[in-house]
């Protein structure tokens, strides 16, 4: 973990907001803004880990997300939302996804895994959060809803494509800890 590594948290909720802010001040660089516009004013290369909620009041999380897509700054993004995930999550362009209430412990757990990850490759950046959203779909809805849905079945294709690609011979316990997981869950369906 790098103690200079920048953090942005978007949470129009002031209290939430820097009680985030408070949990990560001690090792990162943490910037609070309140709004979908302030965020993607303030977003730039300085900012490694963006805590995103998904309801804003003036444009939505959803939407700062696109755009930061379009930008293409290669910040790793964290959902922290009270909106519970559905097939929509399958096209957003995030690293993971957590509703809240989330616990300090959680939050500062995903920072240290978005930091980690700026440093793998773009391939194993895509195979984590193809699995993360697997993970999130199969705790938070219906396994037969989701069996039937296209959408589903071509984000496990992706992992599959993903998983593949990877190259098989690099240690690294964090990669293989998260195949195992998508292991196992895939294989309870």
């Amino acid at each position: 973990m790098s103690p200079e590594a920048g953090v942005l948290v978007v949470e129009d909720e002031q209290d939430v907001a820097e009680a985030y802010a408070t949990m990560l001040r001690d090792t990162y660089d943490v910037t609070v803004v309140n709004s979908g516009e302030a965020a993607i004013e303030r977003l730039d290369s300085s900012v490694d880990v963006v805590l995103l909620d998904r309801r804003l009041p003036d444009i939505s999380g959803d939407e700062v997300l696109e755009r930061m897509d379009k930008e293409q700054l290669g910040c790793r993004v964290v959902m922290v939302t009270a909106v519970d995930p559905d097939l929509d999550i399958v096209e957003m362009g995030f690293d993971d996804y957590l509703v809240k209430p989330v616990p300090k412990e959680t939050i500062t757990a995903a920072v240290e895994q978005m930091i980690e990850r700026n440093s793998y490759h773009a391939e194993l950046q895509e195979m984590i959060a193809v699995a993360t959203k697997l993970a999130t779909l199969e705790t938070k809805m219906d396994i037969g809803q989701l069996e039937q849905s296209e959408r589903y079945e071509t984000l496990k294709s992706r992992y599959d494509e993903l998983n593949q690609a990877v190259d098989d011979d690099a240690d690294d316990s964090y990669r293989d800890a998260t195949r195992e997981k998508i292991r196992t869950l895939l294989a309870d369906l």
